[in-house]
């Protein structure tokens, strides 16, 4: 999967950020001609990978950019903190967990809405995680 160009990066330290990183995300996700359906999963997903960062990871940084892989477009965004970490991917994997601050998905909800999910994590050091919705 290669980046069709560089990436754009927002920081996440209000709930300003998380409006536009969903704003920057909807850009992208016409730009490669996502169906509706496919945008607002995409938007929704990355509104709560962004929410996250803010709430848990105490703000960080999303970047979103075009990829490819040769045959097909894709949007794809990632998230970075330095906060807790998460002590228990499982639990937090798991379907119908959310702490009740987020939008209610959870990590696992964001995770079926995308088409890639790549989450690193370690407590004390942080969370990264990058999706990839790709455009049929």
């Amino acid at each position: 999967m290669t980046a069709a160009g560089g990436p754009e990066e927002i920081v996440i330290r209000a709930d300003q950020d998380v409006v536009r990183v969903r704003q920057l995300v909807r850009t992208y996700a016409l730009q490669v001609k996502l169906s509706l359906v496919d945008q607002t999963k995409l938007v929704t997903a990355t509104s709560e990978l962004a929410r996250n960062t803010l709430i848990y990871g105490g703000g960080g940084t999303a970047s979103v950019e075009e990829v490819t892989d040769g045959r097909r477009k894709g949007v794809r965004a990632r998230f970075h903190d330095d906060g807790p970490g998460i002590p228990d991917v499982t639990v937090a994997l798991a379907d119908g967990w959310s702490s009740g601050k987020g939008l209610g998905l959870g990590l696992g909800g964001a995770k079926r809405l995308v088409d890639q999910f790549d989450l690193d994590t370690e407590v004390g050091r942080g969370t990264d995680i990058a999706v990839v919705k790709w455009a049929r």
